[in-house]
């Protein structure tokens, strides 16, 4: 396989979660995968300014998901919070049920490379939020944690 040109990075805008009504700031991403034809897992190249989030804490139950910092420096928030710094990687097999997200509390973006599973189906928990996401496919629905189905705000 030939060495790829990275796309340019795409910016986001910051919109609100279709359920939660919350936001979590701009930020910017590059499919890498897709251009090489890996179709077996996901890579992105993201870029978070400072003052946003990557997400809110999740987990899923069929992926695994992994981060590798390249440069800037985010919160890893879970259970705890740790600090992540250009080099350092963090991993989460699928079913791993602390959740975890990425904040950039520093005065610089932080770019980092997010690696992960392709599953068609999984189900994506928000503990924070008593919010449960089932993905089938491009389709969504999402529950509260007692199984009740929850509707946008």
């Amino acid at each position: 396989m030939p060495r790829l040109t990275p796309p340019p990075l795409t910016q986001e805008p910051e919109v609100l979660h279709p359920v939660l009504g919350a936001t979590l700031g701009p930020c910017a991403h590059a499919v890498l995968g897709d251009p090489g034809g890996v179709t077996q897992f996901g890579v992105h190249l993201e870029m978070l300014p400072p003052g946003s989030r990557s997400s809110f804490r999740h987990w899923h139950e069929t992926e695994d998901e992994m981060v590798c910092m390249l440069s800037g420096s985010v919160m890893l928030i879970e259970v705890r919070e740790t600090p992540l710094h250009p080099g350092d990687v963090a991993a989460w097999p699928a079913g791993s049920p602390a959740g975890h997200c990425l904040e950039n509390r520093s005065e610089t973006e932080a770019r980092y490379l997010t690696i992960g599973s392709r599953h068609a189906v999984d189900r994506i928990h928000d503990p924070d939020h008593d919010l449960i996401t089932e993905k089938t496919g491009s389709g969504r629905r999402s529950f509260h944690a007692d199984g009740r189905e929850r509707m946008s705000p």
